[in-house]
């Protein structure tokens, strides 16, 4: 197996977990909070969405799902464009709103072109540096697993919301 395989495979899981925290639930449902400073279920996948569109779109130099095919505008969201949900309050986490259908159709575009581009990758593309803001830089291998990583996290966070959502 090589290692774009490994990758998309584990994009898939991150998206197969995303869908079963989401799929079901209606608009009030997703926009939980289990106390008053938690994330919702709708931030939650909001933010993990934009962060791999962030992060994926930076390293590949193309332009992000979010402006490029007019998401931004499909949300409606009072933050600007380049907002990914790093810093947000409490407001900030309560203003997103959004039915199952909006976060998954965003979701699923992201993940497509997360795909595209991992796909192509070849081994030795891993080694490529995307960021010297560290020590050490960060390659494009070390950039991707952070994004399962962080995927993965918040995936699981909103379950444990639905599973909170669903006994209520």
């Amino acid at each position: 197996m090589k290692s774009a395989e490994l990758l998309l495979d584990a994009f898939g899981r991150v998206q197969e977990a995303v869908h079963e925290a989401v799929e079901g639930l209606t608009e009030d449902d997703l926009a939980v909070r289990i106390d008053p400073e938690a994330n919702s279920i709708a931030w939650l996948v909001w933010h993990l969405t934009r962060i791999q569109d962030d992060h994926v779109a930076d390293a590949f130099g193309t332009e992000q799902v979010w402006t490029a095919d007019g998401w931004s505008g499909r949300f409606g969201l009072p933050f600007p464009d380049d907002a990914t949900g790093f810093g947000h309050g409490s407001e900030e986490v309560g203003a997103v709103r959004a039915p199952a259908d909006l976060l998954l159709g965003y979701y699923d575009a992201v993940h497509a072109r997360t795909l595209d581009h991992v796909g192509s990758l070849g081994d030795d593309d891993l080694d490529r540096v995307v960021d010297t803001r560290w020590t050490p830089h960060v390659t494009l291998g070390v950039r991707l697993i952070s994004v399962i990583a962080e995927d993965n996290q918040h995936a699981g966070q909103a379950a444990y919301v639905r599973g909170v959502v669903e006994r209520r």
